[in-house]
């Protein structure tokens, strides 16, 4: 007799069901119901692995995440990664000051100077110059079709 690697309470299955039908979850979400109600009918990892297109190791750690959280092993985990501390206001602050003639002395703006002028305006705490580079390089648009030369 194949094992059962979880056993959803009926309460559970219920809702991870009219979760499913729904449709208007995200992708992540959706795939963990989908594998814990697979489970619960008696697939093997392997099986349901196949099917969702993932490990088998990453169901093991899904099923034991719902034994000890129940229902909120769904939810979502905070991503890794460093948080984001600037707000679009400061970004756009940047792109306004490098398009902005440069102070006196200067040819044109730097990153260096663009971030220390920043810092000193009391746009950010901190900011690095690549930092900027970074900011001012998502911002540049891309040149219309038109103005494209064609050979």
């Amino acid at each position: 007799m194949p094992k059962q690697h979880v056993q959803l309470t009926p309460t559970d299955r219920d809702t991870l069901t009219a979760l499913i039908t729904k449709g208007d979850q995200k992708a992540r979400i959706y795939k963990r119901a989908l594998g814990l109600l697979e489970l619960d009918r008696g697939k093997t990892y392997t099986q349901v692995a196949q099917t969702l297109g993932m490990t088998g190791q990453t169901l093991s750690h899904w099923a034991k995440k719902y034994r000890t959280l129940g229902l909120d092993s769904l939810k979502d985990a905070p991503r890794p990664g460093r948080p984001v501390e600037m707000t679009g206001k400061q970004r756009a602050q940047i792109t306004a000051l490098a398009c902005s003639t440069p102070p006196a002395g200067h040819g044109r703006w730097t990153l260096r100077l663009l971030a220390d002028h920043c810092v000193a305006l009391g746009s950010c705490e901190h900011l690095s110059h690549t930092h900027v580079k970074t900011i001012l390089k998502k911002r540049i648009e891309a040149p219309l079709e038109e103005n494209l030369v064609h050979p």
